[in-house]
């Protein structure tokens, strides 16, 4: 039996798809309101999940606390990095809070203002990304005509990043957890757990992820054939690897 999607992520759903129907009919004006949208979006689907009860969530937030983080974006990131740290692999909450602040400028000084088409796909990919990690479900296989590509290796490195933290986790003292993935590939290269070649390979597929994010390279062109190849195979192998590895201590 097909598990339903979950009726809280409806709303959320709604707005990032509007967003991204403005985006799939480019013009500057499009733009400029799919960025919005999908800023929006982001932020509605945090507090959403964020103010689930603790029975679906199992996050102890209380109504005190919910209400002030809900006050701000950058309160609602630091909240979901406190409570919800396991659901952002594949994202860099300092990347969304850098195109929030990109969309505040849209808003506020959005006369005459434009964005580039580049900038507002990569937030729609990382907005699809932080949906599926909080609820659960792809809400779009593709953000647009032209993002097969980018969509494919940003669901590729999630899974890449997911693994990679699940290798340091099983592999390091309880009190001595990484906390970011620098300090995961730190922690796998010093253990020996992934061969130098393997550990360069998944590196530079790093950089290209955070290149493409933060608006250094064009995506269409630093997604090679080899880069795309690679991705998948790193992210096949990790998947593989979650499915079969037993627990610590199990």
């Amino acid at each position: 039996m097909t598990k339903s999607n979950p009726p809280w992520a409806s709303g959320p759903g709604e707005i990032l798809r509007h967003g991204l129907e403005l985006l799939n009919k480019d013009s500057d004006t499009n733009r400029r309101l799919a960025m919005i949208s999908i800023d929006n979006a982001v932020e509605l689907m945090i507090k959403t999940y964020l103010g689930l009860p603790k029975r679906v969530t199992g996050l102890a937030i209380s109504r005190r606390e919910f209400s002030e983080v809900s006050e701000s974006f950058p309160s609602l990131l630091d909240a979901l990095e406190k409570h919800a740290a396991d659901k952002l692999d594949g994202i860099d909450l300092g990347e969304i809070e850098w195109y929030h602040r990109l969309r505040n400028e849209l808003y506020h000084q959005g006369n005459g203002l434009t964005v580039e088409r580049d900038k507002v796909e990569v937030y729609a990919e990382l907005a699809n990304t932080l949906f599926r990690n909080l609820f659960g479900y792809e809400l779009v296989q593709r953000v647009t005509s032209r993002t097969d590509n980018l969509g494919q290796f940003m669901s590729a490195w999630t899974s890449i990043e997911r693994g990679l933290k699940d290798i340091a986790r099983r592999n390091s003292p309880a009190n001595k957890r990484a906390t970011g993935l620098f300090d995961v590939l730190r922690i796998i290269r010093m253990a020996g757990l992934l061969s130098p070649k393997e550990i360069t390979e998944l590196e530079e597929l790093r950089q290209t992820r955070n290149e493409i994010v933060h608006g250094t390279r064009d995506f269409e062109t630093a997604l090679t054939a080899e880069i795309m190849d690679r991705a998948r195979k790193y992210a096949s192998r990790f998947e593989q690897r979650q499915e079969t590895a037993p627990e610590p201590g199990g």
